[in-house]
């Protein structure tokens, strides 16, 4: 619990702090953010705001979690704490390398559309390209090292709360990896994409990702606190490194929520794609990793909505070349109706903390049903 609690706080000090420094830096680089003339003429006062401050919740991530198990250890090795289960593992590591691989191909696309002043950054295959090569990593390697129990960071069976009895594996080992690698890949963009296109109000993405995350240190916690090796029976969870993947969430959330101080409205600066692909790779790696893959739907209800809005714009216009919405993503449909951005913020908050206290409690009255 302390290593949970001091990544918190260094994430968040490292955002509170790193953010403004950042947005000096960008101010000076000429690095604005561009917006589209076909949005909400009240966007138009945003142009040139620094964006790309997605880095900055990435770098407090890996600040946090690095710094907080460095920390621990030193004074380990002085004798003035126990080192308990505060050593660096494998699940761990793969979610953040899937944040930051995400991240990486986001940066790219914020500097291009920074550098050429334009709304198109990478185009839609080099954006997936990337992706896929960085989801499709992680999914391999997640079927690997096998630990003391022969357990890997993720399991080939599809999960809710825990793994069902839908498992890949029926279609034999290299099946089976194909096919997870595959469903992998569904989550990863799923879960990117929809907290992409959450990103179009000051603070709103960011907000909602404290909430998500948040809700996760509470999963790992209790999934370290009834894991097989410590209070074996049938109500035990079988995840590995559950402690380690509640440290990392801890580090999204404290990191999140530092950022949030200067990206609430009037936002000093935005995540861009940098931020928003990041934490959606954060969001499906813990999903996959605490085998709660489709808990992640409920849990992040709020990017599955907006998710919907457009897949749901998209398809009935091209069937009869009419909208449902004035314009999606959803917030933005709610803009043109007349709300203010500040009351459409606050509103899908709470939305979202509906969602996840919805899926916290399906969660846990999976556990309580089998008493």
């Amino acid at each position: 619990m302390v290593t949970v609690l001091l990544s918190a706080g260094i994430a968040m000090v490292v955002a509170l702090f790193g953010t403004p420094l950042f947005i000096k830096f960008l101010v000076r680089r000429g690095y604005g953010q561009f917006i589209r003339d076909d949005g909400p003429t009240s966007h138009h006062t945003k142009r040139g705001t620094p964006t790309m401050g997605g880095a900055v919740i990435i770098a407090a991530t890996l600040l946090g979690y690095f710094g907080s198990h460095l920390l621990l250890m030193l004074l380990d090795a002085t004798g003035l704490v126990e080192l308990g289960s505060n050593t660096f593992t494998i699940s761990a590591l793969l979610v953040l390398f899937l944040m930051a691989g995400l991240g990486l191909v986001g940066f790219l696309d914020d500097y291009i559309k920074i550098s050429k002043q334009r709304s198109l950054g990478l185009r839609s295959h080099e954006k997936l390209i990337g992706q896929t090569a960085v989801a499709v990593i992680f999914a391999v390697l997640a079927l690997q090292f096998p630990g003391d129990t022969y357990r890997t960071p993720a399991s080939t069976a599809i999960s809710f709360v825990r793994d069902t009895n839908i498992d890949f594996a029926v279609f034999g080992t290299v099946g089976g990896l194909i096919c997870f690698v595959l469903w992998a890949n569904v989550m990863i963009a799923g879960a990117s994409n929809g907290v992409n296109l959450t990103d179009g109000l000051d603070g709103l993405a960011t907000g909602a990702s404290v909430m998500v995350f948040g809700a996760y240190v509470l999963i790992g916690i209790w999934q370290f606190n009834q894991n097989c090796q410590i209070n074996p029976g049938s109500r035990c969870y079988d995840v590995r490194d559950a402690h380690d993947l509640a440290v990392v969430a801890a580090c999204v959330a404290g990191a999140c929520f530092g950022f949030l101080w200067w990206n609430a409205s009037p936002a000093k600066i935005f995540m861009g794609d940098t931020g928003s692909l990041a934490l959606g790779g954060a969001l499906a790696g813990l999903a996959i990793t605490t085998h709660t893959q489709l808990l992640m739907a409920i849990l992040g209800g709020l990017f599955v909505m907006i998710t919907l809005s457009v897949i749901i714009q998209v398809g009935y216009f091209k069937m009869t070349r009419k909208r449902v919405f004035r314009m999606a993503p959803l917030q933005h449909h709610f803009e043109l109706v007349g709300w203010h951005e500040i009351t459409i913020v606050i509103r899908f908050w709470i939305i979202a903390g509906l969602c996840v206290a919805v899926g916290l409690g399906i969660f846990y009255a999976e556990w309580v049903v089998q008493l």
